[in-house]
């Protein structure tokens, strides 16, 4: 399929990637007399003001997967798909007041090395060898591969070249800057992320109000279909596997937020190159009012496509070309890149800017960390102990050299995006809920020993997959498995320690966790805002 791209939108999209590659190799420049060190190139020098924090965390998060699943996920079931992100926001607050506090006073490079400071050496290799598994065949492969989709779907190049444009694109600038390159130029992605999304959204609404606005698009949409805008689904709805009501708010989607936002080294790097806590701080605030809006950009068009799509008139009035690549229930990705095609000249190059925006910044920032784990917690822990900064470096652009290499040969071997997706969710909902359990108990009681933890780790892999053989609801299971994680954890404690303090515990003084006004204020009007949209979609 092609989209009916012109000279502008050729255009466009090109200056937008000349603008990414040229302010990445600017800031990614060595100054005057100062050649990189690791602290320069892993965690940008430690110098990350809150806004580029902010946005940056956004623009690490924001990948094919939000704009081609999740506006699919809008056409096949609706809004309830929006809990992803909005509670993601809830999250967010929890990391910035509860975690970096943390995290921030222990001057971390990784979270591998915050498991060595809590246990043991032996347990941070594990799980450094775990997440570079993790990021190289699961998260860098699937972006690839859906993004190769992405751009084959809307403008007809084939996959393979569109993974290795993709590669080639996010190589050079953030291999040879570092954190640095990928922070700042996120900033410039989540604008045209977020203008591209928006000018999507109101083209979609607009054609559903058949020319009288956006605001008159979503009244249209919210009578046509109203069944699509239910928070909660019933149990009777065919989506309650993906989405079990009441348990989205209360059960394992918890799981999966706590991990993917407090732990998960490609997004809690950048508040870990703050100036200070409190800069980390309102950058994470920044971030979760962001998420508040997103929805909007990635579930409301495919909504609006399932309208467009089950109404005769609307259909007619896009003629032959709304029949091409249709999306339905049954091909629901295909709603995003279908809206794409009737936007006019110009507007569809900065659409295509935002899709390619949010695939290359995940994939920079994925880099960035696969590469920072293996330098500081791989190879100077057991290859070169002695590495200078230089040698430390070298080895970071190598690493994520190879890591980039190894899954763009992966990325098509994955099969349909909707293998893809569900690749992901299960290789992580089995072993996220083990890694959780480890770290909330590690970070907030003292008595967690060493051997425990391993042996929770380890056991919580079994458990998940007894789970999985029940017809329980996946984030049920993600739920019920960290839970017994963390009774096998403080049972061993027990049984070793016998109820004593652990050498290696987390002495929480007074006041650690306090926050600024500015922090308490944001966050309380945020979850005032979350409270309104769930009553209000309920």
């Amino acid at each position: 399929m092609t989209t009916g791209f012109h000279f502008w939108d050729y255009f466009i999209f090109v200056a937008y990637a000349i603008l990414i590659l040229g302010v990445g190799l600017w800031v990614s420049r060595d100054k005057d007399g100062h050649q990189k060190n690791a602290e320069d190139y892993f965690l940008a020098s430690k110098s990350l003001p809150w806004w580029a924090i902010g946005t940056s965390l956004i623009a690490a998060n924001i990948s094919a997967e939000q704009f081609i699943g999740m506006s699919g996920s809008g056409f096949a079931l609706g809004l309830a798909i929006a809990s992803y992100e909005w509670m993601a926001a809830l999250t967010l607050i929890i990391v910035g007041k509860y975690f970096l506090p943390i995290f921030i006073e222990k001057g971390l490079y990784t979270i591998p090395e915050f498991v060595e400071k809590r246990f043991s050496t032996n347990l941070k290799t594990i799980l450094a060898v775990f997440w570079i598994g993790l990021y190289v065949f699961v998260n860098l492969a699937s972006v690839l591969y859906l993004g190769g989709l992405a751009i084959e779907t809307i403008i007809g190049i084939d996959m393979m070249y569109a993974v290795i444009g993709l590669s080639l694109f996010a190589a050079a600038y953030s291999l040879y800057g570092g954190l640095s390159a990928v922070a700042w130029t996120d900033i410039i992605q989540v604008v045209f992320l977020v203008l591209g999304g928006l000018i999507t959204t109101y083209l979609a609404l607009n054609t559903v109000s058949g020319g009288e606005g956006a605001w008159q698009g979503m009244v249209a949409v919210y009578e046509a279909a109203p069944d699509r805008f239910n928070m909660i689904l019933e149990e009777s709805n065919p989506q309650y596997a993906n989405l079990p009501g009441i348990g989205v708010l209360v059960g394992g989607l918890w799981v999966a937020n706590l991990y993917y936002w407090g732990f998960n080294q490609y997004i809690i790097q950048r508040t870990l190159a703050a100036k200070s806590l409190k800069e980390s701080q309102k950058g994470i605030l920044l971030a979760a009012a962001l998420k508040l809006i997103i929805p909007f950009i990635v579930v409301i068009p495919g909504i609006a496509a399932y309208v467009i799509v089950n109404d005769p008139e609307l259909m007619a009035s896009l003629g032959e070309v709304g029949k091409l690549n249709m999306p339905s229930v049954d091909a629901a990705d295909k709603a995003y890149p279908w809206l794409l095609q009737f936007l006019p000249t110009g507007l569809k190059g900065i659409a295509f800017a935002a899709l390619a925006a949010a695939i290359v910044s995940s994939l920079a920032s994925m880099l960035n960390s696969t590469s920072t784990i293996f330098t500081m917690d791989i190879y100077k822990q057991y290859i070169n102990k002695e590495a200078n900064d230089k040698t430390t470096v070298n080895v970071g652009r190598i690493s994520a050299a190879v890591a980039l290499a190894i899954a763009a040969v992966m990325a098509p071997l994955l099969g349909g995006i909707d293998q893809a997706f569900q690749f992901i969710q299960e290789y992580t909902g089995i072993v996220s809920p083990g890694i959780l359990g480890v770290f909330m108990l590690g970070l907030f009681w003292k008595k967690t020993t060493n051997k425990a933890a391993i042996w929770g780790a380890l056991l919580s892999i079994p458990v998940a997959v007894l789970f999985k053989m029940t017809s329980m609801p996946w984030m049920d299971q993600m739920g019920l498995t960290t839970l017994v994680t963390m009774a096998i954890i403080i049972a061993i404690s027990f049984l070793q320690n016998k109820g004593q303090d652990d050498e290696k515990g987390i002495d929480l003084t007074k006041g650690v966790f306090n926050t600024s006004p500015l922090f308490n204020i944001g966050s309380f009007a945020i979850m005032i805002v979350l409270v309104a949209l769930y009553a209000m979609f309920w």
